[in-house]
Formats: structure tokens, C-alpha cells, sequence
């Protein structure tokens, strides 16, 4: 097996992660990039909820660069050029902005509980952007196991 097979086969475990999320996070930019007057507004003071400082910006402009920032996100999972560390990167801080509109926006929790009242499902689903983007950072900072070597070749060596 040559050297360009070898890594394309212990790097084939990012496509489908890529894919997926960066296909996600595309679509979900391209359709807040016309946004009406009242999506804005409702998108705007969903976000302000966990980012009061969001509050002194014009809805309309939050939701055009929300919708930009997701384009972006998602253009640069699907382009092999870009690095796993930097998209896994952009896909952990997005997904963990979403995470705390989770965490902090009243009645997406059961009291006293991590897990979703059905008005949260939608963002604790969310979770996994953070979990794709936690696995394409670290995908080649965690060290592989050799290949053990059989008895024989051990034999051989000794």
C-alpha cells in the first residue's frame, strides 16, 4: 500500500463528519441570508437573550453576519484544502455559542436537569456540532496505536 493510500484511508473518517455538518451548516446560513424584517428580529433577540451585548446591534445587520459567519463555517468544511484543526476549531466555537443559548434561554431544560424540554430539543441537538468539531480538532493530535506485531515477527526479532 503506498504512503498517499495509507493516509487517505486513516483520514476517510473525516469525510462523512465534513460532509455532514458542513452541508448543515450551509444550508441553515444561506437561508437567514434573506431574512425578513421579523425572522431578524425574532433570531436577534433570541441571541440577545445569551449575548446582551448583541443588543447594540440592528437585527437585520446580526442576522446578514450570522448568516455570512455560517456560509463561511460550512464552505470551509466542505473544501478539502482546509485544514481538519481549523474547521474542527470554527465548528466547536459555533456549536458551543449554540450550546449556551441552550444552557441559558429559560424553558430549553427540564428544571433541575441537562436534558431538553421539547422547546429545547432543537438547540440540545446542537451538541453534536460541538462533538464533530471536538473530533476533527483533535483527529490527528491523538496519537495512533502501531499496529502490534505478531507473535512471529517477535519471535524473529528476538
Amino acid at each position: 500500500m503506498t504512503s498517499a493510500t495509507t493516509a487517505l484511508r486513516d483520514r476517510a473518517w473525516v469525510v462523512p463528519l465534513r460532509l455532514i455538518s458542513g452541508g448543515y451548516v450551509l444550508d441553515s446560513g444561506i437561508g437567514k441570508w434573506h431574512a425578513d424584517d421579523d425572522t431578524a428580529k425574532q433570531l436577534h433577540g433570541f441571541a440577545r437573550g445569551a449575548y446582551p451585548f448583541l443588543g447594540k446591534i440592528d437585527p437585520a445587520t446580526f442576522t446578514k453576519a450570522l448568516a455570512a459567519g455560517e456560509v463561511g463555517l460550512g464552505a470551509a468544511l466542505l473544501i478539502p484544502l482546509v485544514p481538519d484543526v481549523v474547521v474542527g476549531m470554527g465548528l466547536l466555537g459555533f456549536g458551543g455559542a449554540l450550546l449556551r443559548l441552550y444552557a441559558v434561554t429559560p424553558g430549553m431544560r427540564r428544571p433541575g436537569s441537562v436534558f431538553p424540554t421539547p422547546d429545547g430539543v432543537a438547540l440540545a441537538k446542537d451538541a453534536w456540532l460541538v462533538a464533530i468539531g471536538a473530533a476533527l480538532a483533535l483527529g490527528d493530535r491523538v496519537p495512533r496505536r502501531r499496529r502490534r506485531s505478531s507473535w512471529l515477527a517477535t519471535l524473529r526479532r528476538s
